[in-house]
């Protein structure tokens, strides 16, 4: 029986000015991952840098792959 998914992949990864976005197949917005350049800035304002904002944006659409295949799984086992 097929589900209704409510973030239907592909999840892409979108970078802009200031932060990376991850996006569903449908266009919505399911994280931001923000980031500065400068360092005095990130660090008054706790922000991350380009690097560690992009590795979260991808660990993120990582885990969203994984718990998508774990349904699955559990769906064909019962």
């Amino acid at each position: 029986m097929p589900s209704a998914r409510r973030f239907p992949p592909p999840w892409t990864i979108d970078e802009n000015p200031e932060s990376f976005v991850v996006r569903d197949a449908n266009g919505q917005a399911l994280g931001y991952f923000y980031f500065e350049d400068e360092p005095g800035r990130r660090s008054a304002a706790n922000l991350l840098n380009v690097d560690e904002a992009r590795r979260m944006a991808e660990v993120f659409s990582l885990r969203l792959v994984q718990r998508r295949a774990r349904r699955e799984f559990v769906e064909l086992c019962r």
